[in-house]
């Protein structure tokens, strides 16, 4: 039986890899708050996870994943938030 944080971090997996998809499929771009949110809550979650079964070199990689994909998502909030209205 799969415990609850190895589903969260399958959750988490799921999360990176449909951004990814929808990026190559062209139906996300790179610089929208939604690819940035799901890396960031998909890196989150594996994170989360990584805390129960811990592995430094996953934890470093998601953990900079994380902080990448927040920096991301103020940036297109506050672009966002500056952009003229239509």
């Amino acid at each position: 039986m799969i415990s609850l944080f190895d589903a969260i971090g399958i959750l988490g997996v799921g999360l990176t890899l449909i951004a990814y998809l929808l990026l190559q499929a062209e139906r996300l771009e790179s610089r929208s708050r939604a690819y940035s949110a799901l890396n960031l809550f998909g890196s989150v979650a594996i994170l989360s996870s990584l805390a129960f079964d811990f592995n430094l070199s996953a934890v470093l990689m998601e953990g900079s994943w994380a902080v990448i994909s927040l920096y991301g998502l103020i940036k297109a909030l506050l672009s966002f938030r500056r952009a003229p209205p239509v």
